[in-house]
């Protein structure tokens, strides 16, 4: 069952964070996040879902872009590191053995200058970060459909 995502644009020195993934025979780059829970809002989701993925805590900003893929929406945020330690997160994917169908995941730092050099998904993302960083961020979010469903 699919449910709504959110996930993180975090910079930090001319550098942006992701999640390195290994699956299926490809190799591509992903922003950290993932699926909100029963009960959570997306800052609560986000929130606790970096911790997991990269082992920071985050302040949330502000909402820069919705993409709707395979009919479903994720959110993107604009997030601020407060503590915590880079690559230690401690969720699911990091403790327990994966079976090789859901592949690796790998918190990273790439320079923004890397991205049109490497599979970041969405595009649409890493394009938006290449265009707004450092000029500034869209006033309003912006809307995207990467694949429409059916």
């Amino acid at each position: 069952m699919s449910r709504e995502r959110v996930a993180a644009i975090l910079i930090q020195g001319g550098e942006i964070a992701l999640i390195e993934r290994h699956r299926l025979g490809r190799h591509y780059f992903v922003f950290p996040g993932g699926g909100v829970e029963s009960g959570e809002n997306f800052v609560e989701a986000l929130v606790r879902e970096m911790e997991e993925e990269t082992g920071l805590q985050v302040n949330v900003q502000r909402l820069i872009a919705d993409v709707w893929f395979h009919g479903m929406p994720q959110h993107y945020f604009l997030v601020d590191a407060v503590g915590g330690e880079f690559g230690n997160g401690q969720g699911e994917e990091y403790t327990t053995p994966l079976p090789p169908e859901v592949g690796t995941y790998h918190p990273v730092w790439m320079s923004i200058s890397d991205l049109p050099h490497q599979a970041v998904l969405p595009p649409v993302i890493a394009n938006l970060v290449l265009r707004s960083y450092p000029s500034g961020w869209p006033e309003s979010p912006l809307r995207f459909n990467e694949n429409p469903a059916g």
